[in-house]
């Protein structure tokens, strides 16, 4: 019984060991997206969010308005 609670024990540090590193993969990525949202040109992005936003409207907006 007591190979059981260590092999538990093990298993369960292990794991969270696991849960460190993921979160912190996580953590990066998000870091490195919030640099390049932060050096992105806005201005030369802008016409073109704008194109895209639209697009999203008229296929998936436009369409749910049209059913009621």
């Amino acid at each position: 019984m007591a190979k059981t609670e260590i092999n538990y024990e093990e298993e369960n540090l292990i794991l969270q060991e696991r849960k460190i590193k993921a979160l912190e993969k996580i953590a990066s990525t998000i870091d490195s997206l919030t640099i390049w949202f932060e050096e992105v040109d806005k201005d030369a992005w802008d016409q073109r969010l704008q194109w895209y936003l639209a697009e999203f409207h008229k296929k998936i907006v436009g369409n749910t308005e049209d059913s009621e």
